[in-house]
């Protein structure tokens, strides 16, 4: 029996928006992420971005400099202590500003945005581990100047996101995930860590 094309075009219709809510309320989980990091010398490290930094580095403690290669791109990273914030900033291949970060507590997060984000992580995964959190403050089309005086003066700002590393048990045991949220504490990009890299907890 052939279906009527009005029955067609609903089935359809239901078919698609199934596929759009399913998207929106389970966010594709990303690529999953291979990372190595690399020491490197000072003099490595590429010149205009140590030009653009070198401001903040004054009073600067355990300085220290990388490349960063995972199975997307590769980067180059500086990582140093600075009063009690532990900072990175990461610049792309051509020297490039990409981010600004510092380690956080689950209380420096508005409470609003934190209720979210665990919310989502609880529906999602159960019970899970929170390793390390990061403010991060990404360039996008801002200008680098502007993005690195928000992040040294802590600005809580529309366009910063929380980077999140965690770990969840699951059937074959435990498996940790970078999950990143914007200031609301919405859900931008989930990933598996294989393996996972904390060579960040040693600067």
């Amino acid at each position: 029996m052939t279906m009527k094309p009005a029955v067609l075009d609903i089935m359809k219709y239901r078919f698609l928006l199934f596929g759009f809510v399913f998207l929106m309320v389970f966010p594709v989980l990303s690529q999953n992420k291979y990372e190595q990091e690399t020491r490197i010398q000072k003099g490595e490290f590429p010149a205009q971005s140590l030009e653009l930094i070198t401001p903040y580095l004054e009073g600067a403690k355990r300085l220290r400099f990388y490349v960063e290669t995972d199975s997307l791109k590769r980067s180059f990273e500086t990582k140093f202590k600075k009063g009690k914030l532990h900072y990175s900033i990461e610049f792309d291949e051509q020297g490039s500003l990409e981010d600004i970060e510092f380690i956080i507590q689950p209380n420096d997060v508005p409470e609003d945005s934190w209720n979210k984000i665990t919310g989502m992580l609880t529906s999602r995964f159960g019970k899970v581990r929170i390793k390390k959190i990061q403010q991060q403050y990404p360039n996008g089309d801002k200008k680098p100047e502007k993005v690195l005086k928000d992040a040294f003066q802590n600005l809580i700002l529309p366009y910063i996101n929380y980077e999140l590393i965690f770990s969840h048990k699951g059937s074959k045991g435990y498996q940790d995930y970078e999950g990143l949220f914007n200031a609301d504490g919405n859900l931008i990009k989930l990933r598996k860590s294989l393996p996972a890299n904390y060579d960040h907890l040693l600067y």
